[in-house]
Parts: C-alpha cells; sequence; structure tokens
C-alpha cells in the first residue's frame, strides 16, 4: 500500500458510538432518519449490529434485533454492514456450540451483514476458530481481532504471533480491537508496522478516547500505514466512544493520507444525532464525555462505563465508584491478567464490586468461577492457585484446559423443540435468538407490537417489599452489558 493512498473510515455510530456513551439504547426509529445519508458518504463500513444492541433490543426496546438489521441494510445498500461478534460466545458471556454460532452466522449474513468481526475476550484463537470458518462458508468477510491490552504478558512481539495466527485462520483482515483506548501513538505505530511486515491482510484499528489518546494513536498508526480506522459521529463520539469523523479528518488536514468524507453531510448528520442524544438523556453522562486517565490505571472499556456508572447508581454505590475501580486492576491479575473486553470487562467490574460490597472474594460470581475452571478459555497468564481451588471446591469439579466448546453438545435441534413447546415459531433466527436470551425474546413475541415506555432516569436502588422477600440470598447474575445483583436488604 502506497504511503499517499487515503487512509479508510469505518463509522460506529449506529451501534459503538451509542453503545459507548448512552447504554445501547438508541433506537431503530431514530437511526432510520439519517441512514441513507451515512450509505452516501462512503465509509469503509457501517457497523450497525452485534456487540450489545441485539440484548439492548430485545430486553429493553421491544425490537427483534435480525428486524433492526434488515431495516438499516434496505436503507443502506451500498456500504458494507459490520457487527461485533464474541467468538463462541456470539452476543453473550458464555460457550454456545459449534451448531449454534454456525446457524447464527448464518442467519447473519441471510440478513445482510457483510462484516463479521470476530473476537475472543481472552485471545484464545480456539475460541473465535469455529466462528471465522463459518463466516468464510457464508461467503463474507472475516475479520480477526487482536483485543489490545496492557500487563506483564502482553507484549508486541505476543501480539504480532496473535495476527500470524489470524492470517493462518484464513481471516480477511485483522482488528486491533483497542477497547478501554490504551494504546500510545508510539505503539500503535510499532503494532501497525510489526504486522506489516508479517501479515499480508489489511489492518484496521479500532480504538476509544477515553484517557485522550485515540485520536493520536490514529494518526500515527495512519503514518504507519493502517489501512482503516473506526470512528463516529458526535455527539456519540469522543470520551468513551471512538474519535469523530470531522476531527480525525482535519487532523490529516495536510495528509496525503486524508480520506475526503464530505464534511457539509457530516456536519447534517451531527446536528440529527445531537437531538437523539437529548431524547436519551436518561443513559447519558457528562463524564463519559470527559478524558479520564485514570482509563489507564482501570483499563475499563468505553462500552462498558456509561452502562456502570448507571448500574453502581441503581445498586447504591454511587459512592464506591473509585473504590470499585481501584479493585480493578487487583481482580484482573488474580484472574490471569485477562483482557477488559466483553464479557470479561464486566466479569471483573461485577467481581470487584463483590468485593468492595462483601470482601475480598467472599463471593465469587459464577462467571468467574467459570473463568478460574478454564470455561472460557486459556487466560494469557496464571490465575491465582488458591482462587482456582476455591472456585473447584465451589462448582464441585475440577478445572479443564480443551476448548471449551469441545465439551458441548449440538443445541439446534433441542431448541427449535423448545420453541415449539412454547408456542414460538420455529426457525433459525427465533432458535439462536432463544439459545441466548430466551426469557427476553418470550417476553418481546408476547409484546411486539405494543408501544415501549420513554426510559426513566435511571435511579438509586429501590425494590419493592415483594422483591425482597423473593431475594432469600445473595445472587449474581451477568446479562447484556450490565450485572445485576438481587439482595435480601439492599436498600
Amino acid at each position: 500500500m502506497s504511503n499517499c493512498t487515503p487512509v479508510v473510515f469505518n463509522n460506529t455510530v449506529l451501534r459503538d458510538g451509542h453503545q459507548s456513551l448512552a447504554a445501547t439504547r438508541m433506537r431503530t426509529e431514530q437511526m432510520v432518519p439519517v441512514v441513507e445519508k451515512l450509505d452516501g458518504l462512503g465509509f469503509g463500513a457501517l457497523e450497525t449490529w452485534g456487540g450489545a444492541t441485539i440484548d439492548s433490543c430485545l430486553r429493553f426496546l421491544n425490537e427483534n434485533p435480525f428486524d433492526r438489521l434488515d431495516t438499516l441494510k434496505k436503507l443502506s445498500p451500498n456500504t458494507p454492514h459490520m457487527m461485533l461478534l464474541r467468538g463462541q460466545n456470539i452476543v453473550q458471556y458464555t460457550s454456545f456450540p459449534d451448531d449454534v454460532v454456525e446457524t447464527f452466522i448464518q442467519c447473519s449474513a441471510n440478513h445482510g451483514m457483510d462484516i463479521f468481526r470476530v473476537f475472543d475476550a481472552l485471545n484464545d484463537v480456539r475460541n473465535i476458530r469455529t466462528a471465522v470458518h463459518a463466516v468464510k462458508k457464508a461467503g463474507k468477510h472475516a475479520q480477526g481481532v487482536i483485543c489490545y491490552t496492557t500487563s506483564p504478558v502482553h507484549t508486541i512481539e505476543s501480539f504480532l504471533k496473535l495476527g500470524q495466527d489470524l492470517e493462518a485462520m484464513e481471516c480477511d483482515s485483522i482488528c486491533i480491537k483497542d477497547m478501554a483506548g490504551l494504546i500510545s501513538p508510539s505503539v500503535a505505530s510499532d503494532l501497525v508496522k510489526g504486522l506489516r511486515e508479517k501479515v499480508r491482510i489489511p489492518i484496521v484499528l479500532h480504538s476509544h478516547s477515553t484517557a485522550g489518546m485515540a485520536a493520536a494513536a490514529y494518526y500515527a498508526a495512519i503514518n504507519a500505514g493502517v489501512n482503516t480506522v473506526d470512528t463516529s459521529i458526535a455527539p456519540f463520539a469522543n470520551g468513551t466512544g471512538q474519535p469523530d469523523t470531522l476531527l480525525m479528518q482535519s487532523m490529516l488536514e495536510t495528509s496525503p493520507r486524508k480520506p475526503e468524507y464530505d464534511t457539509k453531510i457530516l456536519s447534517e448528520l451531527g446536528e440529527y444525532f445531537k437531538q437523539v442524544y437529548l431524547e436519551l438523556d436518561a443513559f447519558t453522562s457528562p463524564k463519559n464525555e470527559k478524558v479520564d486517565a485514570d482509563i489507564l490505571v482501570y483499563q475499563v472499556p468505553g462500552g462498558m462505563m456509561s452502562n456502570f456508572r448507571n448500574q453502581l447508581k441503581e445498586q447504591g454505590m454511587a459512592d464506591k465508584l473509585t473504590e470499585v475501580m481501584k479493585e480493578i486492576p487487583y481482580v484482573r491479575e488474580r484472574l490471569g491478567w485477562i483482557p477488559l473486553v466483553t464479557p470479561t470487562s464486566q466479569i471483573v467490574g461485577t467481581q470487584s464490586m463483590l468485593n468492595v460490597k462483601f470482601g475480598r472474594w467472599k463471593m465469587l460470581s459464577q462467571p468467574v468461577v467459570d473463568i478460574l475452571l478454564g470455561k472460557y478459555g486459556k487466560t494469557p497468564g496464571p490465575v491465582d492457585p488458591e482462587l482456582r481451588k476455591k472456585a473447584e471446591a465451589q462448582a464441585k469439579q475440577e478445572s479443564i484446559d480443551c476448548r471449551p466448546a469441545d465439551l458441548l453438545e449440538p443445541r439446534m435441534d433441542d431448541l427449535k423443540k423448545q420453541l415449539a413447546e412454547a408456542n414460538l415459531p420455529v426457525n433459525d433466527d427465533m432458535a439462536v435468538l432463544h439459545a441466548m436470551f430466551p426469557q427476553e425474546l418470550k417476553k418481546h413475541v408476547e409484546n411486539k407490537g405494543k408501544p415501549v415506555a420513554a426510559p426513566a432516569a435511571p435511579k438509586a436502588a429501590t425494590i419493592s417489599k415483594n422483591e425482597r422477600q423473593q431475594a432469600r440470598q445473595y445472587a449474581m447474575t451477568v446479562q447484556g452489558n450490565r450485572f445485576e445483583v438481587t439482595v435480601e436488604e439492599l436498600n
């Protein structure tokens, strides 16, 4: 690639933009008026799906996520659509059998998805192989992911080796996914240069402006030869989101690699999204819009922060945010220096909250137990041996070292049987949604066509007497991009 070839921008405003800054609450009807304008700008891809959007559609917005994809694809047929896929976890928190992963990808491709950005939270390539092969089989673009993080066990050399593994797996491109905005300009440059020497496929850089370095890191990566970067549109940009498109284009003003995206249209889009941002003010926070250098220590991803503050407030722990954040690096180290990206970021964040609320390791959440048992895959570093023993005792089983999905039986036939027994439509689309979000899907079908109430501003936790009676013991579940704690006495 010539140093004069314009860099390509992907646009994330319809997925990561509002996931990072408004808790993934943008509705399809709020997207529709501007999708054709986005399509006309000539972006490398529009990120329209995946991540937490599928959960949010069902859980909060009473939308069928496949209907959203159909609508957006129809309105923007000229730009490739891109989604974020959590490998063997699909868009959930636990591993699914290969047949469910393969069917989900085929369904998504049938509805028009073009680029599947496939990652594993632990950078365990065993957990993305099935998904990558399924994408290739569907005739779509498989983008393998390097989840970027910093720790004693994460080095440039380890990331370059991962990039080579992804190319050997026949990925069509590689994304450096800097989910917490940690990558510095110098590291971005070195990593891109190193990958360009080691692999022949295109390289994408994805970052967040949380720590204030993303735009500068993009600039350095562009000078180093990166093919594509992810940008969004303010106010669903910057802060915990991706750099703004206009900002990034302006930074390249005299660069031979400056792309030419219509600034007038971008300004019009910005004005429109300002109104949408106001409509979603119950889920936005000025704190998410600011640069926070502390993130370099805590490493919490942008997509988690807007939710994390809301959930702590809901649990009556808004005043404990700093204490919980300081606990995160400690928990992360004990769990084998795992990168913090969905689902591990929420799992580590939840365990940190439990440690602060009840004392260190007094209560292990089930996902933490599963990580310690190897059920999420191989951790980058060794886990704390005493914690592993505690997890084995709690689960009454030994840890594993095989690919977690190897222990799972096929489920598609059983899922369709469950749909039939519940008098729900029986097809592949419904089956894969039922596999991940059974209660939410059932509720959506029952309420389909009914209006969704306007969102109320998040409040401190208030639990009715009946709910307290039902919550007889402390329980932890991790759902979507949030944690939920049910306790006997929460107020």
